[in-house]
């Protein structure tokens, strides 16, 4: 049995208005075996998408490697977009190492919702994938059931968009399922119909592509 523990704290300050939320990196990350490409910081995968889609969107010129300087440019840019990160999963169990959500087991949570009484500006939860089994917004609707809440639907189309208030306060908090950043969620984004309507547009349209018009609206 692997114990695949999560290898960075939440990067979190007072100023953020929007938190991306994902679960766990790839366990190479908790062993400190990264290889050529990665950076070591949340999301720093040399095969996951999402800095490649916020360096297209933002045009921030990042760097793609194992590198202090990679590091700075990217906290850099979310101290000054004001957007933290706190991914949902502290740690999960694996029977076969890798990076599924599905394989995850005896799944330890953050205190999402502890951390947002801590941050009074943010109002937007960026979900890293949607409500399929031990994705981020399926993980958070299980923690809001301790607190008996639930998420009131807002949009159903995709990326569905979703709503609540935080007890105890006013504050109403959006969230967005965004479709995940990551190669295995590929295959369901060339199932859709808005993608096959885009490729048959531009043959050059991609995945990529797919994304990057998504995330722009919300980021």
């Amino acid at each position: 049995m692997f114990l695949h523990t999560h290898p960075y704290e939440p990067f979190l300050f007072p100023e953020a208005t929007k938190l991306i939320v994902g679960t766990l990196p790839p366990p190479r990350f908790t062993l400190g075996d990264l290889k050529k490409g990665d950076v070591n910081f949340c999301y720093g995968s040399r095969d996951g998408q999402l800095w490649p889609i916020l360096d297209r969107i933002f045009e921030l010129q990042l760097k793609f490697e194992t590198t202090k300087e990679a590091v700075k440019q990217r906290t850099d840019f979310l101290r000054e977009q004001k957007i933290g990160i706190c991914d949902l999963v502290e740690s999960a169990e694996r029977i076969k190492i890798d990076a599924s959500d599905l394989g995850m087991n005896n799944i330890k949570l953050r205190n999402l919702v502890g951390y947002l009484y801590e941050l009074p500006h943010v109002k937007t939860l960026l979900f890293m994938g949607g409500n399929s089994k031990n994705g981020p917004e399926y993980l958070f609707r299980k923690q809001l059931r301790q607190f008996n809440l639930k998420l009131d639907l807002i949009s159903n189309e995709i990326p569905r968009i979703h709503s609540f208030i935080l007890p105890g306060t006013q504050r109403r908090i959006k969230t967005v399922s965004l479709t995940a950043p990551s190669g295995s969620a590929n295959r369901a984004v060339g199932s859709l119909e808005s993608y096959k309507k885009r490729k048959r547009e531009d043959p050059n349209f991609n995945t990529l592509d797919f994304r990057i018009l998504q995330y722009r609206k919300f980021f």
